[in-house]
């Protein structure tokens, strides 16, 4: 290719591709970042940003910036499953909170920190054609608008039009397990992410900005058309499960639109000659575990790292390796919890045996919120010592 405009373009300016961005233009890359959208927006998201998402932030000099919003720390975590409760910390005491700010706010923090760090942004910019030459990816069109970058990066989620064009190959496929409903409710005050677990059902709950409290709840995907045309009905039969929740949401009002996702599980091979793929363009899991924003963070680290090498198409097999041995393990464990089934006898047994020791429920809380990997947590000799 004969002096492209850019280094890099980043098709999409969401969680994945303006931190991406953001991080090659300090380096002093030249980037673009596009996207069809325009800034301030919402979007469809479980909001939750766990501790290593945090921590993320804090490396940015970004934390400060989403805390200014009103958006709580969030320093504890239960877990229902009925019988049994547990709660803990699910930090370190570098990075202890976790944060679920609304995506109007957390997004334009980080395409307008890109933009200060000298990205070149474009917004409602729509990708029209994915451009190759010789095999390798070049650049973009919209419209009568050509661009070209040595490197062409997807950060436009499951839907990527950089994935399709470089037909991606996916794998670790699953369809869609679950379908989730979320929306704000206001007196319903809570300092705790909270996740309830019966058969067939799970909600979680968790403080958000303007002191509201995101309430997202799902059952299996197989009830979709099922439920379509009640959802508030079907929602507040599940928090039925759950008494004294029941109770506190009765008493509360829901003060937005009840929005509702279903999305597939798959893995995508995420580089080839000229392009790479960030975020949910490169995988995609449940929204039950709520690891979609941290995940997006730390991929756009690790893409960033691969893309700055002296010979990037050489060390982007390396980011594909690195992703699958931090992700795999949770994308299993996300399947496993997706599929709603009620506890099985390893997970009564060590629910058991760890309540009311609260060093042992903390580090039950640091595996839900991705600060250990279930290969560590799940390990027969730390099994072995949370069951002594």
């Amino acid at each position: 290719m004969t002096n492209p405009s850019y280094d890099v373009i980043v098709v999409g300016a969401r969680c994945a591709g303006a931190p991406l961005a953001m991080l090659l233009a300090r380096q002093g890359h030249r980037t673009l970042l596009v996207d069809r959208a325009t800034f301030p927006s919402d979007t469809v998201s479980t909001h939750v940003i766990h501790p290593p998402g945090a921590a993320a932030l804090q490396r940015w000099g970004l934390l400060d910036q989403v805390t200014a919003t009103g958006c709580p720390p969030v320093g504890r975590y239960s877990i229902d499953f009925g019988p049994i409760a547990l709660a803990g910390a699910p930090g370190t005491p570098d990075s202890p909170y976790a944060y679920a700010p609304r995506r109007l706010l957390l997004d334009k923090i980080l395409v307008d920190a890109a933009v200060a760090a000298g990205a070149e942004f474009r917004e409602d910019f729509s990708v029209e054609e994915v451009l190759i030459d010789d095999g390798r990816v070049v650049g973009i069109r919209s419209g009568s608008t050509v661009e070209r970058a040595r490197f062409v990066v997807g950060a436009d989620g499951r839907n990527s039009v950089v994935a399709k064009a470089a037909q991606a190959k996916q794998y670790a496929d699953q369809g869609p397990l679950t379908v989730g409903y979320y929306g704000y409710w206001s007196n319903l005050p809570t300092d705790t992410f909270e996740a309830y677990s019966r058969p067939g059902r799970s909600w979680a709950v968790c403080p958000t900005n303007d002191d509201l409290t995101l309430v997202v709840g799902g059952w299996p995907y197989a009830e979709l058309a099922e439920h379509r045309n009640d959802i508030e009905g079907e929602l507040n039969r599940m928090f039925a499960l759950a008494p004294a929740f029941a109770e506190r949401i009765g008493a509360a009002k829901l003060e937005s639109k009840l929005v509702g996702a279903s999305v597939p599980n798959y893995f995508r091979v995420p580089s080839g000659p000229g392009w790479a793929l960030v975020g949910d363009a490169g995988y995609n899991r449940d929204y039950i575990t709520a690891q979609g924003i941290t995940d997006a963070f730390l991929d756009a680290e690790n893409l960033a790292e691969a893309l700055s090498a002296l010979d990037p198409d050489q060390s982007l097999p390396a980011y594909q390796e690195k992703r699958d041995a931090r992700a795999m393990p949770v994308y299993e464990m996300t399947l496993g919890i997706a599929s709603l089934q009620p506890p099985d006898k390893q997970m009564i047994q060590l629910a058991t045996a760890i309540v009311g020791d609260q060093e042992k429920m903390d580090a039950f809380t640091r595996l839900n919120s991705g600060v250990t990997s279930p290969a560590e947590f799940f390990a027969p000799e730390n099994l072995g010592r949370l069951l002594s």
